[in-house]
Formats: C-alpha cells, sequence, structure tokens
C-alpha cells in the first residue's frame, strides 16, 4: 500500500513540476519578467496546481491532451493550451528530464 502511496504522490508531483516550469517559460518571455511569475501567470500556475490535487485518476492520469475529462474551465483551458504551445518545444532544452516523462506519460493507455 505505501508503494502504491509514493506513486501517486509522485506522478502528481511531476506533472505539478513541469506544468509550472511550462508557466514559468511561457511568463519570463511572454510578460518579460524574470525572478517572479506575474499575476496573471501566478493565478493560472494556482489554478493548474488545484486542479491536479483534485484529479480524479492520479496515479493513471494521462496527459490533458488525452485526458476523457474536461476539467478546466473553457477560458483556463485556451491559457493553458497557449502555455502549452509556447513551452512545450523549449522543455526539451531547458527541463530534458520532465520532457521526456512527459512524453512518455503521453504514451500511456488511459
Amino acid at each position: 500500500m505505501y508503494t502504491k502511496n509514493v506513486k501517486i504522490k509522485s506522478r502528481i508531483t511531476r506533472e505539478e513540476k513541469t506544468v509550472s516550469a511550462m508557466i514559468k517559460i511561457y511568463c519570463n518571455h511572454n510578460h518579460e519578467t524574470r525572478k517572479e511569475l506575474c499575476s496573471e501567470c501566478s493565478d493560472l500556475r494556482d489554478y493548474t496546481l488545484l486542479r491536479l490535487k483534485g484529479c480524479p485518476f492520479k496515479e493513471n492520469k494521462p496527459t490533458c491532451v488525452r485526458c476523457p475529462v474536461h476539467c478546466y474551465q473553457l477560458s483556463k483551458r485556451e491559457e493553458i493550451r497557449a502555455v502549452m504551445r509556447y513551452s512545450g518545444p523549449r522543455m526539451i532544452y531547458r527541463h530534458p528530464v520532465l520532457a521526456l516523462f512527459h512524453l512518455l506519460d503521453g504514451y500511456r493507455s488511459k
């Protein structure tokens, strides 16, 4: 049972790190911030982390693009889509390990 909890926590934790890194890359370039996120991106990150914590799939969570449940509000979904579209290719250079795991998670079955 303990191993299962570690697995759940590590999957969600990795997803939290990935999305936070993507938002930071996006904010740094598009809103010209350096150390901290702007208020808009900070709100988006907080919203995203809240949604991840409440994910019904937990350990079996697919990547958002393959998820059958749309847990984001439509406006937030468009925001995060723009962030991922911009940051995705740049993750390979800035966070290669997170990018690799995100890619592998995309091949998981639902």
